[in-house]
């Protein structure tokens, strides 16, 4: 389908959807909100997909955060259904049964910081600034910042990052646990094609069952988890994944040791 807001690309099993407003600095309307949701519903269910790359058109912004103009004139009752219907695409997103790196090149603010947040890596040029700066305009992140940040950062970067509203550095990002790597500006392409590369060529099914294990041990207490754990490792034994790659593995070592 075409998109007003976005750019959806293919480079083989690996989705590149791209926030296609630089003149907005990709701010997030509901309009943008919606499209991200049908691009993501897409790849969930595309089986030719199997890594997505998240990214923000322009040099200047990943995503600014959300539409200042578009929300100011809201009611708190339209407010609440914009703040349910970014967090039901954060979830989405992080949910998704499939790796989603989030390309990050400038500005991800507000909204953007909360859209990387619910992406499973987040790879980051130097320049790029991060910040959930929503106590200036008066307001909270209504995205799931209080949320994911607390469990990525902790409290203590929680609490200062919402309450000041100052952005910080991708090298601070990454120091606080919320930025995977930091890499130089003109490298940034070339390490998010690596990473998307390595994990479309890991075994799906897998791939899935790591996501769904450490989302669920995440938000449960550690015997639950252990006990997800357990049934996706079973299930794992019946997938043709499990089959290929241990004959494979096993023909590998047998080459080794017979080389030694």
């Amino acid at each position: 389908m075409a998109y007003r807001n976005l750019e959806i690309t293919n480079r083989g099993a690996v989705n590149v959807i791209t926030v296609n407003r630089p003149d907005k600095l990709n701010a997030l309307n509901r309009e943008t909100l919606n499209e991200l949701g049908l691009a993501f519903t897409q790849a969930a269910y595309d089986d030719a997909v199997r890594v997505v790359v998240l990214a923000g058109a322009g040099e200047k912004a990943f995503v600014a955060g959300a539409d200042i103009a578009e929300m100011h004139g809201y009611t708190a009752t339209q407010a609440q259904g914009f703040s349910r219907a970014g967090q039901q695409l954060m979830t989405s997103i992080e949910r998704l049964g499939k790796p989603v790196i989030a390309r990050v090149q400038g500005f991800a603010l507000g909204g953007g910081m909360e859209l990387a947040m619910a992406c499973h890596f987040r790879i980051a040029s130097e320049k790029a600034k991060f910040g959930q700066p929503e106590i200036n305009l008066g307001l909270i992140p209504g995205f799931g910042g209080t949320q994911r940040l607390l469990r990525l950062a902790g409290r203590g970067a929680t609490l200062e990052l919402c309450l000041t509203g100052t952005p910080i550095t991708a090298q601070r990002a990454y120091e606080l646990g919320i930025v995977t790597r930091v890499v130089a500006p003109e490298a940034l392409d070339e390490t998010v094609n690596a990473l998307a590369d390595q994990l479309a060529a890991a075994a799906p099914l897998a791939a899935r069952r790591i996501l769904d294990a450490v989302l669920e041990g995440g938000e449960n207490a550690i015997d639950q988890g252990l006990a997800f754990e357990t049934q996706a490792f079973a299930l794992s034994f019946s997938t043709e994944d499990m089959r290929e790659g241990t004959t494979a593995f096993l023909e590998k070592r047998k080459a080794v040791f017979h080389g030694v």
